[in-house]
């Protein structure tokens, strides 16, 4: 068994944790909220973790210090450039595992800060939602070397179900954006159906039967569907994450001169969701931005 520092203890990373323990290792936690160990980490100090007050307490002794917070400069704040950063403490040999969602040169830039104290670096973002998390089913996709790679798969295998290699650090940050972007836009293309339905008085339930059933059924249609016809906006999925997600991707091919002209409008629907107050409910509230 490994000891292992987890860092970020947000709704998909406390389950994570949960699985880690389950399986017998030893868990050193931090949240950069203190509270949290009183009200919603709790469990994992009852069942077994140790609580600590800083990234670089966490991460003493660790073989693996896994990541899961916001962005990219959460991530460096956390990982080395923090004043209690985990580099600070990091063993050399450890293995830095990050759930997050990040730029994908941010991650190359993390993993060269990381290796000249001897830590490797692996990108692994997830995909699936605090369900998948809570299931242990989540879809990971992973950017390191072949050798860390491996290591890292014996760990994360507690809480993930399909595991993918996709190649060096930085380019499981780029399959997680590909997913963004794809899932997202396909949000938009759902939430503009049922408006077009809905403007010429159709009946919603019934549009979405028929259309599920052809060509346009999709996982994101079966997904998104239902709620905007139920007018049901509680977060699976909180906007303001995808809104994250796709405003990394947004500024990463306008550095790189990309043409993704689908990409650019609904980031502006993404935009215009976010100014509505709406970034804490589901991402189906795109709905809710045409209707405006």
């Amino acid at each position: 068994m490994s000891t292992i520092a987890f860092i970020g203890l947000g709704n998909m990373g406390r389950p994570m944790a949960g699985f880690l323990l389950k399986a017998g290792h030893q868990l050193r936690i931090y949240a950069r909220r203190p509270e949290v160990f009183q009200n919603e980490a709790k469990h994992l100090i009852e069942a077994g973790a140790i609580a600590c007050s800083s990234p670089a307490e966490a991460a003493q002794g660790a073989d693996f210090i896994i990541t899961n917070v916001m962005g990219t400069q959460d991530v460096a704040e956390v990982l080395h450039a923090g004043s209690e950063a985990a580099i600070k403490t990091a063993k050399s040999g450890a293995i830095c595992i990050d759930h997050s969602t990040i730029d994908p040169q941010g991650a190359k830039d993390i993993a060269a800060v990381m290796a000249s104290k001897g830590v490797a670096y692996v990108d692994a973002p997830v995909s699936g939602g605090v369900k998948a998390a809570t299931e242990g089913t989540l879809v990971m996709m992973m950017g390191g070397s072949d050798q860390d790679v491996a290591k890292v798969k014996e760990i994360v295998k507690n809480y993930a179900k399909t595991i993918t290699h996709i190649g060096g650090v930085g380019h499981g940050q780029v399959a997680k954006l590909c997913n963004q972007i794809a899932q997202v836009i396909n949000i938009q293309g759902v939430a503009e159906s049922l408006r077009f339905a809905q403007a010429n008085g159709a009946d919603l339930q019934k549009v979405f039967e028929a259309i599920s059933g052809g060509m346009a059924g999709s996982r994101m249609l079966d997904l998104m569907g239902p709620k905007m016809v139920s007018r049901d906006f509680k977060a699976g999925i909180e906007a303001r994450l995808h809104a994250k997600d796709f405003f990394l991707v947004k500024d990463a091919s306008t550095k790189s001169h990309l043409d993704m002209p689908a990409l650019q409008t609904v980031a502006v629907q993404l935009e215009k969701l976010m100014a509505s107050g709406w970034g804490y409910d589901d991402t189906s509230s795109l709905l809710k931005v045409l209707e405006a």
